[in-house]
C-alpha cells in the first residue's frame, strides 16, 4: 500500500502543498475484474493506484483487444486526461481488488499550475508512458510484418512449384495412358526428369533468397543461342496448360555470354508465369533479341492488359503483387537478383495498343 506522499510525483512536495494534495484527492475502492473506466468515457480526472493492479487496454479492431500496460502501486493511469479534455482512449479494468488515488482534471490542473516542479515531472511521467507504449507497439508491428512477411513467402512458394508439379502430373498421365507410344513415354520421362531438376533450382532459389549472405554467383561461358533453344520446348510446354503460345520473333544470337545457366533459367520461368497469369483466357508470348557491342537484350512480350500504373514503380519489389489471388512478386524480385548478379539489367515498359514487355540485358564478356 503506497501513501500519497510516497508516489514519485509527489515525493518532493513540501507539507503544505502534501496538505493542499489530500484535500483534493479521492480514494476509491474496486473489485477484481470492475471497470474502472472504458473507452469513450469522458477524461474527467487522474488516477494514482494506492494498493492492486489495473489493466490497460485498447480495441485495435471490433474483434481485438490489445493490452498496452499493467499498473501496480505508486503508478499513475488516465494522465492523459490532465493535459486535454477529450474522451479516454483505453479501458482500465482493475485485475484484482484495487484502492486508488482519484484526482479531478480541474483540481490536478490548477494544483500543478503552482507548482512547476510538479508540472515538469508530469511531463516527464506523461513522456515515460508514451515512450512505453511507443516501444509496445513498434513491436506488434514488427511481429505482425513478420508474420504477413512469412505469409507472403509461403503463398509464392506454393504459387511458383505448382507449375512444375502440374507438368509432372501431366505428363505421368500420358506416360501411363494405354495408347502412349514408346516415343510418347520417352518424351513425358524427359519432361519430368527437367521439372524435377527445376524444383531442385527453384528450391535452392529460395534457400538464396532467404540466405543472409549469398554465395558469389558462378558465371561460366554459355551458347545463348542453345541455351535459349533448349529451354524452349520447357517453356511451350507450361505455358501451353494455360492456353497461352509462346512464339520467337527472331532467333536468339550465337553468342557467348557469363552466366549461370540454371538461374538464369528461373529468370525465364519467372517472366514467363507473370505473362501467362496477364492472360487469365489464353493469348500469346513473344522473345525477341537484339545485341550491339556491349550488351544482348532479352524482350518478353505479352497480349495482356499491360502494367497497372500502380505497380509501374514497385514491380521488382519483394512481394509486390496486384490483382492476382496467389503470387506475391517474389518472382521478379529474385529475376532482377540475379540479373544483377550477372551484372545485367532488367526493367518493364507497356506497349501503347498492346501488352506488358519484360526485357532484360546481359553484358558481353570484355
Amino acid at each position: 500500500m503506497v501513501g500519497l506522499e510516497s508516489i514519485a510525483l509527489f515525493r518532493d512536495l513540501g507539507p503544505d502543498e502534501l496538505r493542499v494534495l489530500r484535500l483534493i484527492t479521492q480514494e476509491r475502492r474496486f473489485a477484481a475484474g470492475h471497470e474502472i473506466f472504458h473507452e469513450g468515457d469522458p477524461g474527467d480526472g487522474v488516477y494514482f493506484v494506492k494498493d492492486g493492479l489495473v489493466e490497460v487496454s485498447s480495441l485495435i479492431n471490433p474483434d481485438t483487444r490489445c493490452v498496452l500496460s499493467q499498473v501496480g502501486p505508486g503508478e499513475i493511469f488516465g494522465e492523459m486526461a490532465v493535459i486535454e479534455h477529450r474522451p479516454r482512449s483505453a479501458t482500465v479494468t482493475a485485475l484484482k481488488d484495487t484502492e486508488v488515488y482519484f484526482v479531478p482534471r480541474g483540481e490536478i490542473l490548477s494544483f500543478v499550475s503552482r507548482s512547476p516542479g510538479l508540472a515538469l515531472r508530469l511531463l516527464q511521467e506523461i513522456s515515460h508512458r508514451l515512450r512505453e507504449f511507443d516501444r509496445l507497439y513498434l513491436r506488434e508491428i514488427i511481429q505482425a510484418e513478420r508474420l504477413a512477411l512469412v505469409g507472403n513467402f509461403a503463398r509464392s512458394i506454393v504459387h511458383d512449384l505448382k507449375n512444375p508439379l502440374n507438368i509432372i502430373g501431366l505428363a505421368a498421365e500420358i506416360m501411363s495412358g494405354p495408347g502412349a507410344t514408346p516415343e510418347k513415354r520417352a518424351q513425358s520421362l524427359g519432361q519430368i526428369r527437367r521439372q524435377i531438376v527445376r524444383l531442385d533450382e527453384m528450391i535452392g532459389d529460395i534457400l538464396e533468397f532467404t540466405r543472409d549472405a549469398p554465395k558469389a554467383a558462378a558465371l561460366m561461358p554459355v551458347d545463348y543461342h542453345d541455351f535459349v533453344l533448349g529451354l524452349l520446348a520447357d517453356l511451350r510446354a507450361e505455358a501451353g496448360i494455360k492456353a497461352v503460345r509462346v512464339e520467337l520473333r527472331n532467333d536468339p544470337p550465337a553468342i557467348k555470354l557469363l552466366f549461370d545457366p540454371h538461374r538464369l533459367r528461373r529468370v525465364f520461368y519467372n517472366l514467363m508465369h507473370n505473362a501467362t497469369d496477364a492472360m487469365p483466357e489464353g493469348g500469346g508470348i513473344f522473345l525477341a533479341f537484339s545485341h550491339d557491342p556491349k550488351e544482348v537484350v532479352t524482350e518478353i512480350e505479352d497480349t495482356g492488359s499491360g502494367i497497372a500504373p500502380e505497380m509501374a514503380d514497385k514491380l521488382f519489389e519483394a512481394f509486390a503483387t496486384h490483382g492476382k489471388t496467389h503470387g506475391t512478386g517474389l518472382g521478379l524480385f529474385i529475376c532482377k537478383k540475379i540479373v544483377g548478379d550477372f551484372q545485367g539489367r532488367i526493367w518493364a515498359r507497356n506497349e501503347p495498343g498492346r501488352g506488358a514487355v519484360f526485357a532484360f540485358a546481359l553484358p558481353l564478356p570484355k
